[in-house]
């Protein structure tokens, strides 16, 4: 029987969601056989699609994240940090040992107990780094510091040391876009040891219904101020220092501008400047409810300074809206520049400033590229991620069968 067509055992190694639970799911549809460890409860993973019985769970692990990240908002401290990255990797690897496995998926930071798993010669073990390398991230948030002054939250030096040696451990590397693979090359790993996962998002709930973009259409075309969304963390790391002078050079009679997220403590103080005056900020809100934010917008801005794949992107893509992101991320590989989007560099907000007064100017191609995005993009699912994902998986399985 051609690999191919084997039904694979598949361990799936997660803090946390992320988008493990929709690949577990997508890849049991596809009759693997797959077991979820996280720490979330069964109930939770239930929810999205995963029995009960394909999932184990470290729920103290749980607990004591949530008293961690508690106590780091209250001190500024991580000193739960070491302890509850190895804790969770020592349960898993104990667990993992239990049974054998053609596939180990390990998400980056709690892999490195599950990496030196002793059945090294079947199975192949994937590390998921769902941003850049972690080296090139701490160095773009120091670099950040710097320039606002301000304190940022950033990768440890024991974080850093660790996930390094994660990397050498691993078969191969999964990341989520073009600039992260980019970034562990210009760090020193192999291309070959590199896959690239792009994700996806829900179209069935994303998609609007053609009232809806045929309102936007009309809506540019009147003349009325552009709407500009943001969805997503408010933070340094997203482009938030820039989003102030962004907001400070533009005629905020020509624009409304809506952020929808949570806000990182770094920028509690420095919403209250006045570039923001004006600007609606709306908490974070469940998926469901991020449909009508899409709606509201008819433009939908990202400055990030460092990314993987923010789904928010696929999310507005699918919302057909015309998006403006930096090259630090997934933009390269959901927006075709010029035609359903615009890819500027980062920390250069006043070329944002000119897209965006551009987009005003010329409101009737901003307006077609509207109905070109929803009636053209083709956007990714859950099926597909695991899709591709169980093709570098029976790659890699038969170069280690014909090396034998």
């Amino acid at each position: 029987m051609s690999l191919r067509l084997k039904k694979l055992k598949i361990a799936i190694v997660v803090h946390g969601r992320f988008h493990a639970f929709d690949l577990a799911r997508e890849l049991l549809k596809r009759g693997h056989e797959v077991i979820l460890f996280t720490n979330y409860p069964k109930y939770v993973a239930g929810k999205f699609g995963i029995p009960r019985i394909n999932t184990r769970t470290f729920l103290l692990h749980g607990v004591l994240s949530k008293i961690g990240s508690f106590m780091e908002r209250l001190l500024g401290v991580r000193f739960l940090e070491a302890f509850l990255h190895r804790l969770f990797g020592f349960w898993a690897k104990k667990e993992l040992e239990k049974e054998s496995w053609d596939v180990i998926h390990c998400w980056s930071g709690i892999s490195e107990e599950c990496l030196q798993y002793p059945k090294i010669s079947r199975t192949l073990k994937f590390l998921m780094r769902g941003s850049s390398h972690i080296r090139t991230q701490s160095n773009i948030l120091e670099e950040e510091m710097r320039r606002t002054g301000i304190s940022i939250d950033r990768p440890s030096p024991w974080m850093i040391a660790r996930e390094e040696r994660e990397y050498a451990l691993a078969d191969k590397i999964c990341v989520l876009s073009q600039f992260c693979r980019d970034t562990f090359i210009e760090q020193g790993i192999s291309m070959q040891k590199l896959s690239i996962l792009l994700l996806g998002a829900a179209r069935e709930v994303f998609r609007p219904i053609e009232c809806v973009v045929e309102e936007r259409y009309a809506r540019i075309l009147s003349g009325q101020p552009l709407r500009v969304l943001y969805v997503g963390a408010l933070s340094f790391r997203k482009g938030f220092f820039d989003m102030e002078r962004i907001l400070g050079r533009i005629d905020r009679n020509r624009f409304q501008f809506r952020f929808v997220g949570p806000c990182a403590h770094e920028l509690r103080e420095f919403l209250k400047r006045p570039s923001f005056c004006g600007t609606e900020i709306v908490p974070k809100q469940p998926q469901d409810q991020l449909p009508v934010h899409y709606a509201w917008a008819d433009i939908f801005i990202f400055p990030t300074l460092e990314e993987g794949y923010p789904q928010v992107l696929a999310q507005a893509a699918v919302s057909g809206l015309p998006i403006l992101t930096t090259l630090n991320g997934a933009g390269s590989d959901i927006v075709k520049n010029g035609k359903t989007g615009w890819i500027l560099p980062i920390r250069e907000p006043e070329k944002f400033v000119q897209c965006l007064n551009e987009c005003d100017n010329q409101r009737r191609h901003l307006a077609e590229i509207t109905r070109f995005i929803y009636q053209e993009f083709k956007p990714r699912y859950a099926s597909d991620v695991a899709a591709d994902f169980e093709k570098i998986c029976t790659e890699e399985l038969e170069k280690i069968r014909d090396s034998r």
